[in-house]
């Protein structure tokens, strides 16, 4: 019986021994599969996110390099505008692609012969840009040169109208041509550049003419209409009616106006009356 009861307590403390003390292979496999496991998770987080920053850095240097290439874009669009009109055969100005129809030219002839300056200042006040058509002849001061150089630096286009005012078909070709380029070389002393623009005398061109004026790279210019130097129109307030209430006024017409004092006294109301009808003044710089 005793013996009987001594292995029974011995049996006993065996198994709660076993259950106490878990084997050190069941620790030593456990623990190390588990720090390998948080190694990997940690280190998969981490290559995810290197990437990731790499990323948002080279986006940063893409935005340093935009501003750049706008500003490189903002100064080709500050190039000088591509010309929007040219001259007919009939001499109105007619636009180019989808430029506005509604436009005149203004024009002064025989400039500067004592108004010009104050056409200008007129023209100015109110926006309105011109040719003023030069003769050689009226410059015979440094005074007159002085109020070319005025007109031209307010930003009026100055145009070529010959050195004497001749009418060109009388005369010999040699002449011709140094009514124009000895003008032109003039003008280009004052001023600072050559004509763009050519208007003959009487708009009497010859073949050697038109031939010259295209080889200097001006542009040939008659008028549409003109009558201010027609005795009935030869005060302001009549010369003004008839600029802006012409049948002959229409989209492109090329008007042809004269450095005189009833038309310097007009200058305002034809812009004005023009306006009023729905016409802009066109920039002659757009002109090709």
């Amino acid at each position: 019986m005793k013996q009987l009861l001594f292995i029974l307590i011995f049996t006993i403390g065996l198994t709660i021994a076993a259950c106490a003390n878990p084997s050190q292979e069941q620790e030593k496999g456990k623990s190390p599969e588990l720090k390998n496991q948080g190694t990997v998770e940690q280190s998969e987080e981490n290559a995810d996110e290197f990437p990731e920053e790499e990323e948002v850095s080279g986006t940063e240097e893409k935005n340093d390099e935009g501003p750049e290439e706008s500003k490189n874009s903002d100064d080709n669009s500050e190039s000088p505008a591509a010309p929007q009109y040219m001259v007919s055969d009939t001499w109105s100005i007619v636009p180019k692609d989808d430029a506005e129809e509604k436009v005149v030219l203004l024009t002064i002839d025989d400039a500067p012969d004592g108004h010009a300056l104050q056409m200008a200042e007129t023209l100015y006040e109110l926006d309105a840009n011109a040719i003023f058509f030069v003769n050689g002849h009226f410059l015979n001061t440094p005074e007159d040169e002085e109020i070319l150089k005025k007109i031209h630096d307010m930003g009026f286009h100055i145009g070529n109208h010959t050195n004497t005012h001749p009418f060109l078909p009388d005369i010999p070709e040699g002449e011709q041509t140094e009514e124009i380029i000895g003008l032109s070389d003039r003008i280009e002393e004052i001023v600072g550049e050559r004509p763009r623009f050519f208007r003959a005398p009487n708009g009497a061109n010859t073949e050697h003419v038109i031939d010259l004026v295209e080889e200097e790279g001006m542009t040939l210019m008659n008028w549409s209409y003109g009558y201010d130097w027609e005795e009935e129109y030869m005060s302001s307030g009549a010369i003004a009616d008839i600029m802006v209430n012409t049948e002959l006024l229409g989209n492109g017409a090329n008007l042809l106006m004269h450095d005189r004092e009833w038309t310097a006294k007009a200058l305002g109301d034809i812009v004005h009356g023009l306006r009023d009808q729905g016409y802009e003044i066109v920039d002659p710089g757009l002109i090709e």
